[in-house]
């Protein structure tokens, strides 16, 4: 696979992009900051480590050393081909991985959509230590399991068991010769204006990347498939956790943020009303407030 950056920032702000190797796999990895506390920010479906540009310049600012990585499957990161790979048990340790290439001696775990199912299922299984954990629009997995049993939630997430089918999923993120991507996000949006044309195609170009829509895929396809691959024990996570929500989410009903405090003991909620699934680049404004009232400055 040609390692090609799949996103050129504007250097005003601070961002660089970089390969990492790892013990498993190559990433590629947006860059900004520096010193030993590490910000590590994974994103979702159907996205790339460029939905945290807004982010990134404010925590560099503050003293984090900023790693946004583009998950397995995504973007100029390796692909991985059977379904196997992107299960849970892969995916958190990926994320071990990436800290220990990093060297970092603190971490916090920023994450949203798909990176989130991830953070959790890193911060419950303590694979790594963290310092703090910022969770943005998924529930904590036992929250999950809970909703689901709901029709409130079950016809919101008809999606994860269309994408069990094979190639039909990959031909309806193809539609508009590759263009669905960038405007599935638009679309779903409650200000698409901060998704013209320049944003919504660098997410419809990587998807264009032979394997990427298959990738993407992929991890709904393990997700049922392949769910048993780690213990999540009591479920509890022991460091302090921020959820930031945007309460028009269309895939996730508002009531998946209750009930996390059971699971999470130092817990911070922030709804935010007129914001969608999007949240962290629907207004990054407000986000971003959010997270320099609630984050000290790096130590």
């Amino acid at each position: 696979m040609s390692k090609t950056a799949s996103w050129s920032p504007d250097p005003q702000s601070g961002i660089t992009v970089d390969f990492v190797k790892t013990q498993g796999l190559t990433f590629e990895v947006a860059m900004a900051g520096e010193g030993d506390h590490l910000a590590l920010m994974l994103h979702g479906f159907p996205e790339l480590h460029f939905s945290w540009r807004h982010q990134m310049p404010l925590l560099a600012k503050v003293g984090y050393r900023v790693w946004a990585p583009n998950i397995r499957g995504y973007g100029g990161t390796d692909r991985p081909a059977d379904v196997r790979e992107y299960a849970l048990d892969r995916l958190t340790q990926d994320v071990a991985d990436l800290i220990d290439a990093s060297g970092a001696k603190q971490v916090t775990l920023f994450a949203h959509d798909w990176g989130a199912i991830i953070a959790w299922a890193f911060a419950i299984t303590k694979l790594r230590p963290l310092t703090r954990l910022v969770i943005m629009n998924v529930p904590h997995p036992m929250v999950a399991r809970r909703e689901i049993r709901h029709w409130r939630q079950f016809k919101k997430s008809w999606y994860i068991f269309a994408f069990q089918l094979p190639w039909l999923p990959e031909r309806m993120l193809a539609r508009k010769g590759g263009d669905a991507v960038g405007d599935l996000i638009a679309k779903t949006s409650c200000r698409p204006e901060r998704f013209g044309p320049e944003v919504r195609a660098v997410y419809s170009d990587a998807s264009r990347r032979p394997g990427a829509r298959s990738a993407m895929v992929n991890y709904y396809r393990a997700l049922l498939r392949h769910g048993g691959t780690i213990d999540l024990g009591d479920a509890r996570v022991d460091v302090p956790t921020l959820m930031v929500w945007g309460e028009e989410d269309v895939a996730l009903n508002i009531h998946c943020t209750e009930g996390t405090e059971e699971w999470a003991s130092d817990f911070t909620l922030k709804r935010l009303p007129g914001v969608s699934h999007w949240v962290q680049q629907d207004a990054p404004d407000e986000v971003n407030a959010i997270i320099a009232e609630w984050l000290p400055p790096a130590s």
